[in-house]
């Protein structure tokens, strides 16, 4: 019977015994419109306004998310659903369960996630904040699709469908609202079929005020768009500071310059050095955070990034930094020797504190390196021992185990 069923109609609940009752019945309406085989599963994150009796009372499942989270009720919801397809939404009474028509016609015609467009579909006055609708929503939407290519434009709709299976192979771990997030981004970068369509947002019927909280939850969103862009967040920063830095650098080392009335000199040389040695780290924290993440299941696997990142082996990288370091000991050991030639007093002369600067970037560079080359390698210890620990051990030597026990 679980097998028969096309459709869950899927609601995280709260406390939401004012609006409850309204939401299962529109969804009901429209299953018996349709004639869609399918349920109305009501996931209850620790409600004590009576919520889980008046869904019971209506005929609706109900299961328990033990763990609290908008996030987290969700996919428990997900991993109690019978139907084959999925479509979830808030159990406020601001999305309309009894027209789903759109959901599920794209649903059928093979998309594997329909998102709904509320910026599309209409906003009635007061549904949304004049934060969330001219800032918060864009803001985050546009990042979205700048770090992951996504073709969605209203990242946080709540009220979207998706094949069930599609969506479970994705892992998904969030427990918060950032998992609204982490839906469309694993989705986008497991190229499943994406597609929006047009949805109305009401006004909710709860005399509260929501759960939603709007910086908090909207700095989690952000958060994790960014940690899962190792790209944005790391590596196009570090390559535009070693950049800046490099090319600076190189015109000051040979002097001072003068633009128009402005004259860079030395002091304009540390900065640039600076500018070096974040760059380095900042694309070093890149390569660490991608090989973690591509490693263990966070982002999937790219078959030009892990050639890549294959070939930055731990012994090539410390070759690099140990020329770097002994490059830097040799323009070291010169202003040593300039500074002596002056009896240790002043560093006045500005060739010798270029020295000083260009050895000591060239040092903190392969030293941070170094370090990282050591912390990227380490991430392969736990996959190298389960890979031993996994293997069969032969029959004359668990004997010899047991004789020496």
């Amino acid at each position: 019977m679980a097998e028969a069923l096309e459709l869950t109609i899927l609601m995280p609940c709260l406390n939401e015994a004012e609006t409850l009752a309204t939401c299962i019945g529109k969804a009901q309406s429209y299953l018996a419109r349709s004639g869609i085989s399918g349920e109305v599963l009501i996931s209850d994150n620790g409600s004590t306004d009576g919520s889980q009796a008046i869904a019971q009372g209506l005929g609706a499942r109900v299961v328990t998310a033990e763990q609290r989270g908008y996030g987290a009720a969700l996919g428990t919801g997900i991993a109690e659903a019978r139907g084959r397809f999925v479509i979830m939404g808030d159990a406020d009474d601001s999305y309309d369960f009894a027209n789903l028509d759109a959901f599920v016609r794209e649903l059928r015609d093979g998309a594997d996630l329909v998102m709904g467009n509320r910026f599309a579909g209409g906003i009635a006055p007061g549904a949304m904040p004049w934060h969330h609708r001219c800032i918060g929503n864009p803001v985050l939407s546009f990042l979205g699709r700048l770090f992951f290519k996504t073709p969605v434009r209203d990242f946080h709709c709540g009220l979207r469908g998706f094949r069930r299976d599609a969506i479970r192979d994705l892992q998904l771990r969030t427990t918060g609202m950032e998992f609204a997030s982490e839906m469309v981004v694993k989705a986008t970068l497991g190229q499943l079929d994406l597609r929006e369509v047009p949805t109305t947002l009401q006004k909710d019927g709860r005399s509260r005020p929501p759960h939603l909280r709007s910086f908090r939850d909207g700095w989690r969103h952000l958060r994790f768009l960014l940690l899962f862009s190792p790209r944005w967040l790391f590596l196009y920063p570090g390559v535009a500071l070693l950049w800046i830095g490099l090319v600076v650098g190189s015109q000051l080392l040979q002097g001072p310059v003068r633009i128009g009335v402005v004259n860079f000199d030395v002091h304009t040389l540390l900065v640039a050095s600076l500018c070096v040695i974040m760059g380095t780290q900042s694309i070093a924290f890149a390569i660490i955070g991608r090989r973690f993440a591509s490693r263990y299941g966070f982002i999937p696997r790219s078959g030009t990034y892990d050639r890549l990142l294959e070939s930055l082996t731990l012994e090539r990288i410390l070759l690099v930094a140990i020329i770097l370091m002994l490059g830097g000991l040799i323009a070291m050991g010169w202003g040593l020797w300039e500074w002596a030639r002056r009896d240790f007093g002043p560093l006045t002369s500005s060739g010798t504190l270029r020295a000083v600067i260009l050895a000591m970037t060239a040092l903190v560079t392969g030293f941070q390196l170094m370090m990282s080359a050591f912390m990227s390698s380490m991430i392969n210890i736990p996959i190298y021992e389960r890979r031993l620990a996994d293997q069969p051990v032969p029959d004359d030597q668990f004997r010899r185990r047991s004789d020496q026990a």
